[in-house]
Parts: C-alpha cells; structure tokens; sequence
C-alpha cells in the first residue's frame, strides 16, 4: 500500500499532480472521460484502440487492487474515435486502504485533464423489481461506510471545503443512459446505491434495514470515488450491475463466483451502452454553456 493515508493536503495534490504526469508522459492522448469498472465488468479496456496500458504499481503513490477480477491497470486508448482512460480495477476500503486512499486514482484523473467519471460496479440487489443481471443507473447513494475520502485538512486547490452532493450523479449523462438502452431494447433502471465497508456480504436484517431506508441495490465501492470527483468539480454517471440478489432475498448463499459468472454474461450489454453513451458524453464536455 501507499503511505498516502497520512498525507497532508499539499502532498496529496502534489502526488496526484506527479502521478498524473507520468501516466501523461505514457501517452499523447489526453481523455476528457474515464470509465472506472467493477468486478467482471474490466473487459471493456480490450475494445480500445491505439491503446497504453501501465499496471497500477508503476504508477506513483498509485492503490493496488487486490480483489479477485480487478486487473489492476490503467488502460488509456480510443473507442470509436473519443480518447478515454480506464481504470481496470479499483481499490477497496475492505483491502485496508483509507477512503483518501481508495479516491486517490479519481484525483489522478481531474489532474489530468478528465472532465466527466463512468463508474461502474458489482452490486446486490435489493429492490425486489430487480434480478440478477439487472443494469441500474445511479441517480444517488447512502454512505454507510463511515468513512469520507475528504476528511482532513482541506485543500482548496482541489475543491471547497463543503462540497454540495445534492447533485453527486449528472442528470443529462443518467438521461443519456436511459435514452440508449431504450434504443438498444430497454431493460435498465434508476436506484439508489448503499455502500458499505465489506468485505462480508450483509444478513438478511442488514439488507432489510437497507430497504427500509431507502436503498434499491447495496455495494463496497463507488461512493468515494464519487465523493471526490464532485469535489473536484467533475461530472458523474454510475451504473450498476446486479450480480446476485442480496441476502435473504431468494434464500441462496453469497459467493464472489456468482458475481463474477455475472459480470461476464452481461459484458456484451454492458460494452453496448457504454460505446452508445460516451458519444454522448463527449458532446455534453463539449458544450461549455451545459452545467456542472
């Protein structure tokens, strides 16, 4: 691991500046947009073009993933002509990093120029509509991590100190993503995530407390990045697949393999909308009269 947890602010934007030097020096493309995938979801990077490709520990002051599916790399290439970075793999609170650790390739990212964060990951569902396979388009989340990738000493060349969340997921990019899978033959929803720490799957009375206040599908990451993307003043779309039903629900036991076999069924669906929707995405970037 990174020793950034004790970081103080000045070292955090100075390692985030550093890092993202190098992984620019890696390459002439500089992407306005990056997709950051979950469990089963990382075979997106290999429909990139003219594409660069560094292992996470090459990376200064960079996390490692250690959980099962997540490659561990940043994948910077074209798909259908629109740059993009790619982060295949992401680092948990559950492998023992802090949440300023876990935010840290986000930061990496606003530093080098990108404007707009694809997140993506496994999760389980909860809203009874839902069933395994679903794809859900975030419009907001509930932290339950106990934690915050912002607490410390604020630095304010990254963001304000308080940092609104009213409108943590963009709505024009959640509408494009909506209006792409209506095209594409429909079959996708919008939820509220709940993140939790892991890395145990909830009990039955977790997930039923979950439901009651208001959490359509429950996951282990996701939030932080989110979090520091807003507080850096960049735009969000989070999508989720349901790779199992959470517990309690259909009485079945939890394994990892299930979220993988999954993630890897619905790539084909998930590579679909995504290609439909950075098009999109680049054109909003574009338009500098559209809000943050």
């Amino acid at each position: 691991m990174t020793d950034s947890a004790q970081a103080t602010p000045t070292d955090d934007f100075s390692r985030a500046d550093q890092a993202a030097q190098f992984v620019l020096s890696r390459t002439s493309l500089r992407p306005r947009i990056v997709l950051v995938l979950g469990s089963g979801l990382g075979g997106f990077a290999d429909a990139l073009q003219n594409a660069v490709a560094i292992p996470y520990e090459e990376i200064p002051s960079f996390p490692r993933s250690t959980a099962l599916g997540h490659a561990g790399r940043l994948v910077v290439g074209t798909v259908d002509g629109i740059s993009v970075a790619v982060l295949q793999g992401r680092a948990h609170l559950y492998e023992g990093y802090s949440a300023a650790q876990v935010a840290f390739p986000v930061r990496v990212l606003g530093r080098m120029g990108v404007r707009a964060v694809v997140l993506t990951n496994a999760a389980g569902g909860i809203n009874l509509e839902y069933s395994r396979g679903a794809l859900v388009v975030l419009r907001d989340h509930i932290n339950l991590q106990g934690t915050n990738p912002l607490i410390g000493p604020n630095d304010d060349r990254l963001g304000v100190r308080f940092p609104d969340m009213t409108d943590a997921y963009n709505a024009a990019f959640s509408r494009f993503t909506l209006e792409e899978s209506e095209r594409l033959g429909g079959g996708i929803y919008e939820g509220v995530y709940a993140a939790v720490s892991g890395p145990s799957y909830e009990t039955p009375a977790e997930v039923r407390f979950l439901r009651t206040i208001g959490a359509d599908l429950v996951g282990m990451s996701t939030v932080p990045e989110v979090i520091a993307a807003r507080h850096m003043g960049l735009k969000v779309l989070a999508i989720s697949c349901v790779t199992n039903m959470a517990a309690g629900i259909t009485g079945e036991r939890l394994t990892h393999q299930e979220v993988m076999e999954t993630g890897e069924q619905m790539r084909g669906k998930f590579l679909a909308l995504i290609r439909a929707v950075l098009p999109k995405i680049e054109r909003h970037l574009g338009d500098a009269s559209k809000p943050d």
